[in-house]
């Protein structure tokens, strides 16, 4: 193996079992454990993650965007697929196709007793809104890579006039 090869792996391949991985716990309903795969790659329009929901735990707030669309491969366990006013069973083997918009928001549920895992891809599409139905909240955010350069969140009442601020 040439030197060039090893520098070459670390911008292309990524094993999730090697990957540093990231607690997120939200008591009392969220536990997920999370492994993003494509930061620091060359990846420019796919995100990818491994993420752990905790028995009786929920991944994420119910939510969907207005421009990425997501895919969910079940690796491992059984829950819940909170969609469009249905819950759905998930098992290990299943595929989840989201796309974008208003018509699939969307969350995982751990509801069995053992830890689910999933593999989410997600196009990195920016800017990007989200929005939060059980909250009132939105998402906008500008990305560019793995760097944020613009990203707020706030409820649709915290409105302004457009010519608010202005001379």
């Amino acid at each position: 193996m040439t030197k060039a090869v090893h520098p070459l792996a670390a911008k292309l391949i990524r094993n999730f079992n090697d990957v540093v991985t990231e607690l997120q716990v939200r008591e009392p309903l969220y536990e997920n454990l999370s492994a993003r795969l494509a930061q620091g790659t060359v990846a420019t329009k796919l995100g990818a993650s491994v993420d752990t929901v905790a028995p009786g735990k929920v991944s994420c707030p119910f939510h969907f965007h207005h421009a990425q669309e997501e895919m969910f491969i079940v690796i491992e366990g059984s829950g819940t697929l909170r969609v469009a006013g249905e819950m759905l069973p998930l098992r290990a083997g299943d595929v989840v196709f989201i796309p974008p918009g208003s018509d699939y928001p969307h969350q995982i549920v751990n509801t069995s007793d053992a830890p689910l895992k999933y593999l989410s891809i997600s196009t990195q599409d920016s800017p990007e809104v989200v929005e939060y139905p059980d909250s009132g909240k939105y998402l906008a955010k500008v990305a560019n890579g793995d760097a944020n350069i613009f990203s707020a969140i706030q409820r649709g009442t915290n409105s302004l006039d457009y010519w608010e601020g202005e001379p």
